[in-house]
């Protein structure tokens, strides 16, 4: 009787009741088959703790079986077996076969936790970030196929009221709510200087010299795996980013892959992060937000319109990074955004000039509210469109797209004119705005308008 193991028996005591029970039909002696199923309990028992924790069914039956044979051992002893051979001869035979069941029942029993001790030791599996590259060359990093969705829950303990200054040093600033800033790449940055334009439309006569704002980037810089066997190109990447970054002033904040947050241009300078970008917040617009707005980049990649996803150690840095830049300079959370949602091109009157987290940026476990699902204020004030690369990247407008020209075709309903019309009135109101916010800073002497923003297609060389 070969017997069939079950599907499932997680604790495995039916099937070593059902493996004894199949060996012990065979005999027909009562005092052979007592003697036999107390000997076989009694290994089957001891033996069990160690079988159970074998993962395959089948493998455990085959175990349980082995074990019920070798406990035909002790009924050797017994003349009379109920066996169709009762010679001494056979019990010889039978003697040396249930020695070799027990030497293999402890081989495979062996083998078995062997096969779950390698298979606890191996890491957890992980998305494959790229293919082995090629000898000297950076790994491309395939998106992954869903939208990432990284989160990160407070875990239980103390946080600490405020955040404040617990050391520093000559290269780095030590934070109370974990953050820790390295300064060796800081350099200054020309001096803060902008105005807004208020709720009436009137270019507010104040000049401006504290950032209101913090537009995240991705570094769209070559990206190796993140694995140990990489360790030494994962750190040569990074150092050369951080130098190309500093040399050329491109960001306030740079979060490598490990989450080390390093401090690029001052916190009262401007960097040239944004390029032409809009937005607007609690009645006040703000065109090319360089001066207006941190920026703060995450060294990863854009690719294919899905950003890939931030390591857990950047998302944590990105989080204090975030607490403590709003806690010191009064940043409101509607001011926090992406540069994908920001980004326009003022010649063709088109937003996503430059799509970096145009979707999938983790508003939520930065304590900040989805700023993908808000009006976009390049559409709804100034009624840029998008052509047909934009949506071959994206699929899709963001939710926060189309709620705008919604409101476009509202306005265009009241009026009782077309929303193409609507929408050329409105982009004629940016380039007056535009205009003016050019000649005041000519007229200021401050920083002329950028030519571009930061999009670091290098390896940081």
């Amino acid at each position: 009787m070969t017997g069939r193991p079950p599907a499932t028996d997680p604790e495995g005591g039916a099937e070593l009741e059902r493996a004894i029970g199949s060996v012990s039909q065979s005999i027909t002696d009562p005092v052979a088959k007592l003697r036999y199923l107390r000997g076989s309990l009694a290994d089957g028992r001891a033996a069990h703790t160690h079988v159970r924790a074998v993962p395959s069914a089948h493998l455990r039956w085959m175990l349980y079986r082995i074990l019920s044979v070798a406990g035909l051992r002790h009924t050797i002893d017994i003349r009379s077996l109920g066996y169709r051979a009762r010679s001494e001869a056979a019990g010889g035979r039978m003697l040396v076969l249930s020695r070799i069941a027990v030497a293999a029942a402890a081989l495979l029993v062996a083998m078995g936790l062997v096969s779950v001790a390698y298979k606890a030791s191996r890491p957890a599996a992980r998305p494959v970030e790229a293919s082995a590259p090629g000898p000297g060359s950076p790994a491309r990093v395939s998106p992954p196929a869903a939208e990432p969705g990284p989160e990160l829950h407070q875990a239980a303990g103390i946080a600490p009221s405020a955040v404040w200054l617990v050391e520093n040093g000559a290269e780095f600033e030590q934070y109370s709510n974990g953050l820790r800033i390295d300064t060796s790449f800081a350099v200054p940055g020309p001096p803060r200087s902008y105005r807004v334009f208020e709720a009436d439309g009137a270019f507010g006569p104040a000049v401006h010299s504290v950032p209101v704002g913090i537009l995240y980037h991705t570094t769209e810089s070559d990206v190796w795996p993140l694995d140990a066997a990489f360790n030494e190109n994962l750190r040569d990447s990074s150092h050369r980013l951080l130098k190309y970054v500093s040399r050329n002033r491109l960001y306030h904040y740079l979060i490598d892959r490990f989450g080390r947050v390093y401090r690029v241009v001052g916190e009262d300078g401007k960097a040239n992060h944004a390029g032409h970008s809009v937005w607007a917040a609690e009645g006040r617009t703000y065109l090319s937000l360089n001066h207006a707005f941190f920026g703060v980049a995450f060294e990863t990649r854009w690719d294919g319109g899905r950003a890939l996803p931030i390591t857990q150690a950047q998302l944590a840095s990105g989080r204090t990074l975030t607490q403590y830049l709003r806690q010191r300079y009064g940043i409101a959370a509607e001011m926090c955004v992406t540069h994908g949602l920001t980004s326009v091109n003022p010649r063709t009157h088109r937003i996503g000039h430059h799509l970096d987290w145009a979707r999938g940026f983790p508003f939520e476990a930065f304590g900040l509210p989805d700023q993908y699902g808000r009006p976009a204020p390049s559409v709804a004030t100034f009624g840029f469109g998008y052509d047909e690369e934009f949506l071959r990247v994206l699929d899709e407008p963001w939710p926060g797209v189309r709620a705008a020209e919604q409101g476009l075709a509202e306005q265009a309903a009241i009026r009782g004119t077309t929303v193409e019309q609507v929408r050329r009135e409105r982009q004629d109101l940016y380039d007056r705005w535009l205009a003016e916010q050019v000649r005041d800073e000519a007229e200021r002497g401050g920083a002329t308008m950028p030519a571009r923003s930061a999009r670091t297609t290098t390896s940081g060389g």
